[in-house]
């Protein structure tokens, strides 16, 4: 058993010289409260500052040390007024330029003045150039002023320079050599990996002969080693909060199967295989007296709200209540129509709550759910402090990334009675990649609805340049003509010089001038909730033929007539956005398309993603994918997930250890129980409440 860290470590940070309240609160924001944070507080990359490289020798984005005399220093006008220094060494010469300087700075630079300075090598109008370098004059016979280590880049926050945190972190290497480290990695586990204390040491001072490009990779062993340390905290940490959730208890659903039965007799088709499978898995979690915890994924139109409805009439029949949060209006609206069409039949009522409800209508919803309505469904609008239930049993959560952790706790809180809880379910269908799923819901129990239901045909998506826009109208006025529908997806809602997006209010005017004889809806995220609702009832009713909307549409609406999509812009959304989005058309039995007008010219991502959308309509493919090229914190938001926070870990970088990873956290918890709270202490500390709940 290690020792513990000895007291110096765990001192807070203001015990370092020159650290008063006003630093400190800024290294808070860095989640450095300790000299142990500070420590943990890692490199993003490394500059060479170790020696000195001949100007002959450098090369376009090289990060160098240079030494030379001024051959010649002006103040040149142009596009922008600067400040010209010319170096020479003997085997090249190289430009200092300067934006920002003043006439005594000018000074500085006489001809024959040796110079050393630090920078990145770009190229300008005369050769190589620095912009803005750091630099110092130096005498003849002054010894160079070498680094003896790589130079450290750090994650910084406002009024914090990368001089200042060196300054620090160098500070907290001396403690860190006076004292004892503990080692919460076995070295059994991992015996070919370096030791904590030798790990950090070398991160925070790589020698100058470090191996480069193994460090800019983060395969070094050092690095390799803090970077396991982190995932198994992480993993541990969500393996700690299923093992605390089991320990609660909740109620046992056993009947249900009467009211199941009459729902699938009156729906117009059967339930597919994968629907009946995930409802087999949710019916077992809850007949077990500790609450369920399931996340259920479905691609776009797999049947998940059925699903979802057949949980809550097992919790229903049994005498409890049901709600179901959604995080838009439009989406917690198509679920509260849907559930009101299975259920009214069967005689159950079913609230509704959003923000839009005011006084009276509010009212008697609230007093609805507080006398016992067996299903509400509403927005963030439920766990509101004035919304009562008698007896909740089961939480359905959909789209559940857009909602932060004490939103879904609030809801859970509302159904605690002493130490039983209600069960939760949860939907996305925003598919989540195996990487992920392993690694930030490792304390969920997972369903996957891997099938649509029959009848759904395929879209065709092709990719035009905006130039074509007038032949996508026309393409638009046809399908109308012929009875269908359309949607006309736009990123913005005003004008935007610096983004080039064509705002969804021009086009809506632009097609208005364009296609007169056209019934035309304007939907927007600004617009009040009762006109939004108007236009999309209006929409769904066919009495609008064509939509102009920006991304609120992108959950929740079902037209089934509607078989043609345009999305402006596609290159700055995601693929998942992407991919939901185009999931509003193709929901009947028509040949539906959809056409991403791009914006020229397109990055290298944006160019991917949509090769990514037109070659595969699977939604894990495109998770995949979408994972890969924006990564874990804008996949799965921000809001609820440390991992996006993580200190030196990245998921899709490291994701070849995840493996190795699980079982080592696992071999923690059986063999060296003592050591996981405070791996978790160390890595998490501050950050556990985004920890999926």
């Amino acid at each position: 058993m290690p020792a513990l860290t000895t007291d110096s470590l765990n001192k807070p940070v203001t015990h370092l010289k020159g650290v008063g309240a006003a630093l400190a609160e800024k290294l808070a924001r860095l989640r450095i409260y300790t000299i142990e944070d500070m420590l943990f507080h890692l490199p993003l990359r490394y500059q060479d500052r170790t020696r000195i490289t001949p100007m002959g020798a450098v090369r376009r984005g090289d990060e160098v040390v240079l030494a030379g005399q001024v051959s010649l220093a002006d103040v040149v006008t142009g596009k922008r007024r600067a400040l010209i220094v010319r170096l020479q060494d003997g085997t090249g010469s190289i430009t200092l330029r300067f934006f920002h300087f003043n006439a005594a700075q000018q000074k500085q630079f006489r001809k024959g003045v040796l110079v050393r300075c630090y920078g990145e090598a770009r190229p300008g109008a005369n050769g190589l150039e620095l912009y803005h370098p750091e630099y110092q004059l130096v005498q003849t016979d002054q010894p160079p002023e070498l680094a003896d280590h790589l130079t450290p880049v750090y994650p910084l926050t406002d009024g914090l320079t990368q001089n200042r945190l060196r300054q620090l972190i160098s500070l907290a290497l001396s403690e860190l050599n006076k004292a004892e480290v503990p080692d919460w990695l076995p070295a059994e586990l991992f015996p070919d990996l370096p030791d904590l204390k030798t790990s950090l040491q070398l991160l925070h001072e790589p020698p100058p002969d470090a191996p480069v490009d193994a460090l800019s990779e983060y395969r070094h062993p050092s690095q390799r080693r803090l970077i396991m340390e982190e995932l198994i905290a992480q993993q541990l940490s969500l393996l700690k909060l299923r093992q605390e959730h089991k320990h609660h208890k909740a109620p046992i659903f056993s009947s249900g199967q009467d009211l199941c039965q009459q729902l699938t007799d009156q729906l117009p088709f059967p339930l597919t295989g994968a629907q009946t499978r995930v409802i087999s898995e949710i019916n077992q979690d809850m007949t077990q007296s500790s609450p369920m915890l399931r996340l259920v994924q479905g691609d776009v139109g797999a049947g998940k709200t059925l699903v979802a409805a057949m949980a809550a009439l097992k919790a229903v029949s049994a005498g409890f209540q049901v709600a179901v949060m959604a995080p838009t209006e439009i989406l917690a609206e198509q679920h509260y129509h849907s559930f009101q069409q299975w259920l009214a039949p069967m005689g159950l009522d079913v609230a509704w709550l959003a923000g839009k409800l005011k006084g009276k209508a509010r009212q008697e919803q609230l007093d609805k759910i507080a006398s016992g309505c067996p299903v509400s469904v509403g927005t963030h609008a439920l766990f509101q402090e004035q919304v009562e239930f008698c007896q909740l049993g089961l939480v359905i959560v959909d789209e559940q990334h857009r909602f932060g952790v004490h939103q879904r706790l609030s809801l859970r809180e509302k159904g605690r009675q002493g130490d039983t809880y209600p069960h939760q379910l949860i939907m996305t269908a925003t598919p989540i990649p195996r990487t992920l799923a392993m690694s930030a819901y490792a304390d969920l129990d997972t369903s996957v609805i891997d099938e649509l239901p029959p009848g759904r045909t395929p879209i065709e998506t092709v990719a035009l340049a905006d130039t074509r826009r007038d032949q996508v109208i026309d393409r638009i006025a046809a399908a109308c003509h012929e009875g269908k529908q359309a949607y006309w997806v736009c990123t913005l809602i005003e004008d935007s010089e610096t983004l080039q997006c064509q705002a969804a209010e021009s086009t809506f005017a632009e097609l208005q001038e364009k296609l007169p004889g056209l019934r035309i809806g304007l939907v927007h995220g600004r617009m009040k909730a009762r006109e939004k609702a108007e236009i999309m009832a209006r929409f769904k009713a066919n009495e609008l033929q064509l939509l102009v909307a920006t991304t609120v549409i992108e959950v929740g609406v079902d037209v089934p007539n509607s078989t043609l999509m345009v999305i402006e812009n596609p290159e700055r959304l995601g693929l998942s956005q992407l991919h939901q989005l185009r999931g509003r058309v193709g929901r009947g039995n028509q040949q539906s398309y959809c056409v991403l007008m791009y914006h020229t010219p397109l990055s290298r991502n944006g160019k991917a993603r949509i090769a990514v959308m037109r070659d595969t309509q699977d939604g894990f493919v495109i998770a995949e994918k979408d994972l890969e090229l924006r990564g874990p914190g804008e996949v799965l938001g921000t809001r609820q997930t440390g991992l996006a926070q993580m200190k030196i870990a990245d998921l899709v970088r490291d994701q070849y250890l995840l493996d190795e990873v699980n079982q080592a956290a696992i071999r923690l918890i059986k063999h060296y129980p003592q050591h996981p709270e405070p791996l978790i202490q160390r890595w998490l500390s501050g950050a556990e409440q985004y920890a999926q709940v």
